[in-house]
């Protein structure tokens, strides 16, 4: 879709073309800071990165069924501990990297990869979304809980998880840029996390109590400091922010949001241009962030999107049972490569050093990271 042409200034021959796109739009929020800042009264001042970096507790492993054998475009392939291989509790999702955050493709002098997850409340108990940081050296790995702090009618702190799907998510800089499905996108600053003494024998808890947190047995907690609201023009089909990867084939870089669908509509691509002073969404004078383009050219059942050289890369799942697909191509003629990747897969990221497309799978004991050279869908 071009964007569309503005009235031309009295005298000029030409029409002015805007560089964005009208119809759909996101409006961010004012930040928590004040909640935020109650929090970290009562958990004392934030780990941020670096201190969860240094308290990893999981480990991942190299997959025990040879890369090829999970897809025919797989080269390397890792999966998780045995509880989180088959936990039907927590479903991961998203997927992005260091590669991502740093333009020398480390944070504290790591290559490290981050996953969304989300609570499925199967036991009655619904928890919200998470976020999975691991180490690509040591494939050691550790949870962090995404929660909302916030002031209850009588002033007191209380906090809440943040219950979105979570199906795609962009580290840029300090941000995370996590997909929230109709809501847009909600943001969380990595320097914010935060250590929760002795939460982890209590999974069903979450709240303030004096001096005590209770955060559904996770050791580490994010707020979220801001949300990107979607908006629609009036006249215009509201986009759903499925998943979301980084393009870094523009200056500045950008943001690709695509939306699933299963049915006869068109599945749409959104690109938002990044300020590159503050890793956000770029942002108009209306105090809103419109995309550059919206494309029209996804296909049905699209999980994740990557933008690399200078093609689309899509990943479309076909259930619990059977292998997933990778399309690629220009927009409107991406081609299949069917039976690339294992069952189940998610959302996308690409790495630019290594030319590797990442991405991982949802499904209980069928859960894995895979990275796949990006040259093969050429």
């Amino acid at each position: 879709m071009r964007p569309p042409a503005e009235p031309a200034p009295e005298g000029a021959s030409e029409p002015v073309t805007t560089p964005y796109v009208e119809g759909v739009h996101l409006q961010r929020t004012d930040e928590n800071v004040r909640e935020i800042e109650a929090l970290a009264a009562v958990l004392g001042q934030p780990a941020g990165l670096d201190g969860l970096l240094g308290d990893l507790k999981y480990q991942a492993r190299r997959s025990r069924i040879p890369a090829r054998l999970l897809g025919r475009a797989v080269s390397e392939a890792y999966t998780w501990n045995d509880y989180d291989q088959r936990d039907r509790q927590w479903y991961p999702q998203g997927i992005s990297t260091s590669a991502d955050a740093s333009d020398t493709e480390t944070v504290e002098g790591r290559r490290v990869l981050v996953a969304t997850w989300y609570s499925t409340g199967r036991d009655g108990v619904k928890r919200g979304s998470r976020v999975t940081f691991l180490d690509l050296e040591t494939l050691e790995y550790r949870h962090v809980l995404l929660v909302i702090p916030v002031f209850d009618k009588a002033g007191n702190l209380t906090l809440r998880p943040m219950n979105i799907h979570a199906g795609g998510i962009v580290w840029a800089g300090q941000w995370l840029h996590v997909a929230a499905t109709r809501r847009g996108f909600v943001t969380a600053r990595v320097d914010d996390i935060m250590r929760v003494a002795g939460d982890e024998d209590r999974p069903d808890e979450i709240g303030v109590e004096g001096r005590r947190v209770a955060s559904f047995g996770h050791r580490y907690v994010l707020p979220v400091r801001a949300t990107y609201k979607a908006l629609t023009d009036d006249g215009h089909r509201k986009l759903r922010y499925s998943f979301a990867s980084l393009d870094r084939g523009t200056d500045p870089p950008a943001v690709v949001a695509g939306e699933y669908n299963t049915g006869s509509d068109i599945s749409r691509l959104a690109r938002y241009q990044l300020d590159p002073d503050t890793w956000q969404l770029q942002t108009g004078d209306d105090g809103f962030s419109r995309p550059l383009e919206i494309d029209e050219g996804g296909v049905v059942q699209m999980q994740g999107v990557a933008l690399a050289g200078g093609r689309y890369h899509a990943t479309v799942s076909h259930g619990p049972f059977m292998p997933g697909t990778i399309y690629a191509g220009a927009s409107g003629r991406l081609k299949p490569k069917r039976l690339a990747l294992p069952m189940g897969p998610e959302d996308l990221s690409y790495w630019p050093s290594t030319d590797m497309l990442w991405s991982l799978t949802e499904h209980p004991r069928r859960r894995w990271i895979v990275a796949m050279k990006r040259s093969a869908f050429d």
